[in-house]
């Protein structure tokens, strides 16, 4: 427990923080670090009043302890195979957006299949998302992955262009790629030239070639759940990831336009802590997720292919 204490005020950057992470009490989590340092001899930890950092040796040490937790989890796994039944905890990281429209929708589902498993969600923001530390972190882009990690795709998505019924009810859907120019359009940072408010489409019976289209963004926005709260308001047209906008294609909240053109294509990853051992209720989760979220995808695009 000690080694885990000390994990966390490394990851969460403070005593407090580790105490609210960890459900302890601050003065429990302090003496535990007190106690290790005090066991290995030296200062792990350099304390300041505005925030805690660790020292060379605690760096060293803290790698050492990732590994040691890591092979401990995974002989707990291990162990809890030869029972003959599937619990225990399983510990799962996503950003904002993939945490809200991916891992809730099917949290109730999965619980219903496995009842005996918890989920420990940690919902993280930033690209440094902490791999080693959970069973499985879910990815939207592939990345470079440690040599240690395996990263496994379970779904495939599209961006779609899509507005309200308030909108479309004062401006009229435009008919072919062309007239999007004539509309507000709203667009993800990434997916926006600054400098000419250029998209690029692509329709299936064209292949791999991109139709661009000069269109006028009136909003540009670096986070998909502001960008989609936009679009439910009537303020244009949205270009959406098709797995994070699916319930309001389904609900009739938004309407997809300009169908079956679609703005970018991404792969969904799972990555995995370690290719050594995989535990039963890790497997049996990412089948469900695999499952879930491509039916979701397929449903939101009307039957089109979303694998």
């Amino acid at each position: 427990m000690t080694m885990r204490v000390f994990q966390a005020v490394a990851d969460e950057g403070g005593f407090a923080a580790a105490a609210r992470a960890l459900d302890m009490a601050p003065a429990t989590v302090t003496r535990f670090v007190a106690d290790l340092e005090r066991d290995v001899g030296a200062r792990l930890l350099q304390r300041t009043t505005r925030r805690v950092s660790l020292t060379e040796v605690g760096a060293a040490y803290l790698a050492r302890v990732r590994t040691i937790l890591a092979e401990v989890g995974e002989a707990r796994a291990m162990a809890q195979e030869y029972t003959g039944g599937m619990g225990g905890v399983l510990r799962v990281c996503a950003s904002p957006a993939l945490a809200t429209h991916i891992l809730a929708p099917l949290v109730a589902q999965f619980r219903q299949r496995h009842p005996a498993v918890l989920l420990d969600i940690h919902v993280r923001i930033g690209d440094d998302l902490p791999i080693a530390d959970h069973d499985i972190t879910l990815l939207g882009t592939p990345s470079d992955y440690d040599a240690d990690l395996i990263a496994r795709p379970f779904a495939s998505t599209v961006g779609v262009l899509c507005a309200s019924l308030a909108y479309l009810g004062r401006r009229g859907a435009p008919r072919t790629p062309q007239e999007l120019s004539e509309h507000d359009c709203l667009l993800a940072d990434h997916m926006a030239d600054m400098r000419h408010g250029v998209v690029r489409l692509s329709h299936p019976a064209h292949g791999e070639r991109l139709t661009e289209v000069a269109v006028r963004p009136v909003c540009v926005v670096n986070h998909s759940d502001t960008l989609m709260g936009i679009a439910l308001g009537g303020a244009g047209i949205a270009v959406l990831s098709v797995d994070l906008v699916a319930e309001h294609l389904q609900s009739g909240r938004l309407v997809r336009v300009l169908a079956p053109w679609t703005c970018g294509h991404y792969t969904l990853y799972a990555a995995l802590p370690s290719r050594k051992f995989m535990p039963t209720r890790t497997r049996a989760f990412l089948d469900f997720l695999s499952e879930h979220t491509r039916k979701r995808i397929r449903e939101a695009l009307g039957g089109e292919a979303g694998d």
